[in-house]
């Protein structure tokens, strides 16, 4: 998988919010062979520097960041975050997050394309968290993004892939776009539905964090998508309407 440029041999990006503690985080990540690992700058960096501690811990780690805007719902909160997170984390990767409903966090594709615009012109290289619709995905893609990121379900849900027409028909309409399915997955089998429908890599959180033994749930996603991107590259068979004997008959004996 290549990302702005950078090869990135796992296919599974990990969030770094939620864990019951540093060193379970750590062994979840370790866990689940991430190479890259998405960080709120607006969680993390409150007062009195409680972020460094955890910043020293994600860099000793050894892994890709992706901070994020979670949390902004305007296009000037997002640009200011991302610039932030620029300076924190030393990086021109931000994973670009514009919400415009509190209740499904539905990103607000209007603020989302301009903000991927302005970004975009700046420097940044981004990956936008935004729905399956056609008409944006291509906006996204001429304000400068490189990447797509479609939402599953809602976050933080576990719903799986809700419009698995809608991302099919993505999938094949932008087929040289990387994509990453962000957001609404629950359990391993949802992740390797999604590379089975051909997405590159996926994208969780809640998942792995809130599960009761977050390292376990992490090795068991690494694994499911392994096994999902293994099956889209055999080539799998097609679904059929009608049954089709596995063993053949012709020539089978007559014991009539």
């Amino acid at each position: 998988m290549r990302l702005y440029g950078v090869d990135i041999g796992s296919r599974l990006l990990l969030g770094t919010a939620q864990y019951p503690s540093p060193a379970i985080l750590g062994d979840a990540v370790e866990a689940s062979r991430a190479e890259i690992v998405t960080v709120s700058l607006r969680r993390e960096a409150g007062g009195d520097q409680h972020g460094q501690a955890f910043w020293t811990l994600i860099r000793d780690m050894g892994v890709r960041v992706l901070p994020n805007t979670a949390g902004c719902h305007t296009v000037k909160e997002a640009v200011t975050t991302a610039q932030m997170a620029r300076e924190v984390f030393d990086t021109n990767w931000i994973k670009l997050e514009v919400i415009g409903d509190n209740d499904t966090l539905c990103p607000n594709v209007f603020e989302l394309v301009e903000a991927a615009r302005v970004l975009s012109e700046d420097g940044f290289e981004v990956f936008p968290y935004t729905t399956e619709d056609l008409v944006v995905a291509e906006h996204l893609l001429q304000a400068g993004c490189k990447v797509l990121m479609p939402w599953g379900a809602p976050i933080g849900t576990g719903l799986g892939l809700n419009n698995v027409y809608g991302l099919r028909t993505m999938r094949a309409h932008f087929s040289d776009v990387p994509m990453i399915i962000d957001a609404g997955i629950g359990l391993p089998s949802h992740a390797a539905h999604a590379m089975e429908l051909g997405f590159d890599a996926v994208l969780l959180n809640t998942a792995v964090a809130r599960a009761g033994n977050p390292v376990a749930m992490a090795q068991a996603f690494a694994q499911a998508i392994e096994a999902g991107s293994m099956a889209r590259s055999a080539d799998p068979m097609e679904a059929r309407d009608m049954a089709s004997p596995s063993t053949p008959v012709l020539g089978k004996a007559s014991l009539g």
